[in-house]
């Protein structure tokens, strides 16, 4: 696709050769559970952990991608990530492993507020949910191959998982170093023209904050995909290569499908939209309490909850670059990331324990419940009035603060009632 600048594509890249090797964080529960001999319990413990981790990198990170850079903190972050991912697959003992995962997630996930970061720096607002569903179609394309790869790589042992998965994490900071240049734009002149813009400010951004908030709720369910889901397909008799080959077919869809289905929403209502991928992703892991031990059955749910994220994914991030000022794109991505980092250290918990005590039933009954709280939330949200200045207002800027095509571009399309997508028809590939 042509249109985007040069940098994105070699972040792009980048992205993918990453992807490619990320093993780890799939199989880690897996790992845990069967090759480690660990109960639910303890994997979901570890795998929370791992989310605590994240969840401190998305405030730290958010800020220091502000501050110091956003070069700096990714390429920071990468080389931290692919020490304690090597340093994991060697690790023994319960607190220790705990320990290290914590500080995986935490180097992980300080590389999201960056990134996000990067791409709204130097992409127009009018094309960066194009530019969000090619950075997520890169992310499964490496997914959904590296899944699948890893399902056969592990039945030979899992250490060549972890020091692949650190390699990958190496060479995707080297290309960062290399042709990605500092993208953070210039401050300006006087704090007058910049109005002071600190996490206290983000935090009382209700309407962003709403939007973190439902974004939290499909997060929850989302996490069981590399968690409880790997767990219960593991209890009713699914082989790793089975498991890595039903879950690959999450990012495979994702690669056949984001493009067109981008296309597709081009013009959509991004009320609907959002609505339709929460209903989607709960009532698909809604789903999986009816799979019993058919691989085939586990596939038809993970192709059911993928239509919900190739819906979500990009309209969220295109909104949540809309919303954040410029100046402050580091900190908004951060506390969006949050979201995430927060259900990754709370979903593995919940999911093993209401798996553990109270069955598979109730445990992806919730995650139905979840879906639909958060589509009710959506079309909520979408019907109050005040979207387009609710961003601005708690930034302490007017709504037209932002010179030239990016605020033109973001002026009919920041409020999520009613709004469209906000994406010009893409070229063709």
């Amino acid at each position: 696709m042509g249109g985007l600048p040069r940098q994105f594509w070699w972040l792009w890249t980048s992205t993918l050769i990453n992807k490619l090797g990320a093993f780890v964080v799939t199989f880690l529960a897996l790992y845990l559970t069967t090759d480690r001999g660990y109960s639910a319990s303890y994997a979901g413990l570890v795998a929370s952990l791992f989310g605590l981790g994240a969840a401190i990198a998305s405030i730290g990170a958010g800020v220091l991608t502000d501050r110091i850079g956003r070069r700096p903190t990714l390429v920071a972050a990468q080389l931290g990530t692919a020490l304690f991912t090597a340093v994991l697959g060697f690790t023994d003992g319960q607190v220790a492993i705990a320990v290290v995962a914590f500080l995986v997630g935490l180097c992980n996930n300080a590389t999201r507020p960056a990134t996000s970061a990067i791409i709204a720096d130097i992409v127009p607002a009018q094309d960066r949910v194009r530019a969000y569903a090619l950075n997520y179609w890169a992310i499964n394309i490496g997914f959904g191959i590296s899944a699948a790869a890893a399902g056969l790589i592990a039945t030979h042992g899992y250490l060549t998982l972890f020091l692949l998965d650190a390699l990958s994490t190496l060479v995707c900071a080297v290309v960062i170093f290399v042709r990605i240049p500092e993208t953070r734009p210039d401050t300006p002149a006087g704090p007058a023209d910049r109005p002071t813009v600190g996490l206290g400010t983000v935090f009382r951004d209700t309407r962003f904050m709403a939007v973190v908030g439902l974004t939290l709720l499909l997060a929850l369910v989302a996490q069981q995909g590399s968690t409880t889901l790997a767990v219960d397909m593991g209890r009713a008799g699914i082989s790793a290569t089975q498991y890595g080959l039903v879950i690959g077919l999450n990012g495979l869809l994702i690669v056949l499908l984001q493009i067109p289905l981008t296309r597709w929403m081009e013009g959509r209502n991004r009320t609907a939209l959002l609505v339709a991928s929460a209903l989607f992703m709960g009532w698909g892991f809604g789903l999986t309490a009816l799979a019993g031990s058919s691989a085939w059955f586990y596939a038809f749910t993970v192709a059911v909850w993928t239509i919900g994220e190739i819906l979500n994914a990009p309209t969220m991030m295109g909104l949540v670059a809309e919303l954040s000022p410029t100046h402050a794109r580091g900190r908004y991505q951060g506390v969006y990331s949050l979201s995430w980092s927060l259900a990754s250290f709370l979903g593995p918990a919940v999911g093993g324990v209401l798996l553990e005590h109270a069955g598979s039933g109730v445990m992806w009954g919730a995650c139905a419940a979840c879906g639909t709280l958060a589509a009710v939330g959506y079309a909520v949200l979408g019907r109050r009035p005040g979207a387009a200045t609710a961003s601005a207002v708690a930034a302490g800027r007017p709504a037209q603060a932002e010179a030239g095509a990016e605020a033109k571009a973001a002026a009919g399309a920041e409020a999520i009632d009613g709004a469209d997508v906000g994406v010009k028809p893409a070229p063709a590939c």
